[in-house]
């Protein structure tokens, strides 16, 4: 095989003395038809955003020449004097080209170091066959798509046809500062809209003439060699389709962590982080953005525009949906272009399906940190005192008409503390606290989840915070009825400090009351010693509801509607059965409890049934039953 010869320095040959150079040339005019300075060519573009030398950018061409044109093979083997060397070769373009320099083949070189030209294996250097990236050729005959080494891992958002005004500002935010003079700044995008986070930036993106590429952190490769060629296409996708990169760092572990600070810090384009990430100190300095949900009055601008005709029968509705959930307009979308399209057309049906949707929307933020009560209790289970009750509808008046009164009438203007409907539920074990819980929830049709105290409260300093923290954060966004069950175990008296870890545990103390005075949403303790709890933290309660132990009426009452209307029964004496001195809770238990035991006998449920199942109950409690209480039951 024969080689051309190779001088480092060759001077400029006339194209009509040099076939190779005037294929070339007749390449470049090819790609480059038609371009003008506002408009140039994918070639004359490639070759500014890759700060291509002249010989560089002939090299290009020639690889791509051999690509198009089956003259410049033969031409290529008529030079090598080899019909099998049909492909150009750096030793080839060193001897025919102008302005020829080493330089060009180096792996550091732009042609190498942006993929825009493979190497082929070969003996030596200078006679390895040169071959253009496939994807390069694509872009350069105008059809350019994404790399599909790329492909799976990347995802392309596509602009936003709507923004809240808030989320309009943050993409203008972003604007500026990719308008800013000297090196554009990484922009790290934190707070609780994740989602939308996305649908910002693809605006911002498209407000600026770019496309949006989203990295997921979890996507990045580990191996130093596979993150490097990511690094190399992500920069070369971002000249050649002019675009930006997002990578999602939101539920990021500290290893992907560490993979999206190798990419920000080498990938030469508009970089957008997604997430809590530390990325400082980074050498192209970092600016971040706190991207909040939608306020209430948001989001029920965009409930009735993702609901269309939809939404005009549901006003009052929706304003009551902004107040009581905070969900992100990307999800707003999502469930009301669903009912948009649906055949549901009554107002009603409509209402209820939009309720579902956001529970069912909201529940998996929750559902981690607290259990979810399936609710199905009406007004009529409850068997309190009048006053109770009253107070009890007062609360699902507030919450049902929080937005009115803080927003459009202004009280939330006057002060952020106290605004939630946070009650506090004290009386003995069984008196219908939960119960009154359920009905609440039921009322306001919310969710209902109880916080397992033994995952919130940790002996180790800061931790029980950190899931308070997590705990009302993701209340915040839910909707969700909040039920702290026997809390006098977390919000008992702050003590007097005798040693730090009496500091410690006043501490937390104090920092549930600075969240149970911010917190909006309708948030629920139970005590059985009302005593046991902080003055301060009852002065930060708007309602105190006092469960009394039943009397023998109220226990008739809550006997009557232990049993069910298919449940066979045969002389069930109810003023009998109110004189057991039990309250609610147990009465349930001996109820069900006897239930089973006239299923198992195969007869109705009878007084000595209940007998039975109260004598298991009472064990349960060490105590004993009197003759006064059950006598007569046989």
């Amino acid at each position: 095989m024969s080689s051309a010869t190779i001088t480092p320095e060759q001077p400029q040959t006339e194209a009509s003395q040099n076939p190779l150079q005037a294929a070339v040339a007749k390449m470049r005019d090819f790609f480059e038809g038609g371009g003008s300075v506002e408009n140039p060519s994918p070639f004359s573009r490639l070759v500014s955003g890759f700060e291509l030398s002249a010989f560089e950018a002939d090299l290009l061409a020639l690889a791509a020449a051999a690509e198009l044109d089956s003259d410049v093979c033969e031409l290529c083997a008529a030079m090598h004097s080899d019909t099998r060397l049909r492909y150009p070769t750096f030793g080839l373009a060193m001897s025919s080209l102008a302005n020829a320099h080493w330089s060009a083949i180096q792996p550091r070189g732009p042609l190498r170091r942006w993929l825009l030209l493979d190497v082929g294996p070969a003996d030596t250097l200078t006679s390895a066959p040169l071959r253009i990236d496939e994807a390069v050729l694509h872009f350069l005959m105008g059809t350019g798509t994404i790399d599909e080494r790329l492909d799976s891992l990347l995802e392309t958002p596509t602009p936003p046809a709507a923004l809240p005004e808030s989320y309009r500002a943050y993409a203008e935010g972003l604007l500026e500062v990719w308008r800013g003079e000297g090196a554009t700044p990484v922009v790290v995008l934190h707070g609780n809209a994740a989602r939308d986070k996305r649908r910002i930036a693809a605006a911002a993106c498209a407000s600026a003439g770019l496309r949006l590429r989203f990295l997921a952190a979890a996507r990045i490769p580990r191996a130093s060699a596979e993150r490097t060629t990511l690094i190399r296409l992500l920069a070369r996708d971002s000249v050649l389709n002019n675009c930006g990169l997002m990578i999602d760092c939101e539920s990021a572990d500290p290893t992907e962590q560490e993979g999206a600070r190798f990419v920000t810090d080498r990938f030469p384009g508009v970089t957008i982080v997604a997430g809590e990430a530390r990325l400082q100190p980074h050498s192209r300095g970092v600016v971040s953005f706190a991207i909040d949900r939608p306020g209430p009055a948001e989001q029920c601008a965009l409930w009735r525009y993702a609901l269309g005709e939809k939404a005009e029968p549901l006003n009052g509705e929706l304003s009551q949906l902004g107040a009581q959930f905070s969900l992100e307009a990307e999800s707003i979308f999502d469930m009301g272009g669903r009912i948009a399209h649906s055949t549901c057309e009554k107002p009603g049906h409509i209402k209820d399906e939009i309720r579902n949707m956001c529970r069912a929307e909201s529940r998996p933020v929750l559902e981690g940190l607290a259990q979810r009560v399936v609710t199905n209790a009406r007004w009529e289970d409850l068997v309190l005192p009048e006053n109770n009750i009253e107070t009890l509808r007062a609360m699902v008046a507030q919450a049902r008409n929080q937005h009115r009164v803080l927003q459009e009438w202004g009280f939330a203007a006057q002060t952020p503390r106290g605004l939630g409907a946070s009650a506090l539920f004290c009386g003995h074990s069984g008196t219908g606290k939960t119960l009154a819980a359920e009905v609440l929830a039921n009322e306001l049709d919310l969710d209902l989840f109880r916080v397992d105290l033994s995952q919130v409260v940790s002996k180790y300093i800061g931790e029980t915070e950190k899931n308070l923290r997590s705990v009302f954060d993701a209340a915040e966004n839910t909707g969700a009825v909040l039920l702290f069950d026997e809390a006098d175990a977390l919000f008992g008296k702050r003590s007097e400090v005798h040693d730090s870890h009496d500091r410690y545990a006043n501490i937390e103390v104090s920092y549930l009351l600075q969240r149970m005075e911010a917190y909006r949403g309708v948030a629920l303790l139970t005590t059985n010693l009302r005593g046991a709890l902080d003055q301060a933290f009852l002065r930060r309660i708007r309602f105190v509801v006092h469960f009394p132990f039943p009397d023998p009426a109220q226990r008739r009452r809550i006997w009557q509607r232990m049993f069910p209307p298919a449940l066979p029964v045969d002389g069930i004496d109810f003023d009998k059965l109110a004189k057991l001195n039990v309250p609610g809770g147990n009465i349930r238990n001996i109820a069900l409890g006897a239930a089973y035991i006239a299923a198992e006998a195969n007869e109705p449920l009878r007084m000595r049934h209940l007998l039975i199942a109260a004598r298991r109950e009472c064990s349960k409690l060490d105590r004993a039953l009197s003759d006064n209480e059950v006598g007569g039951w046989r």
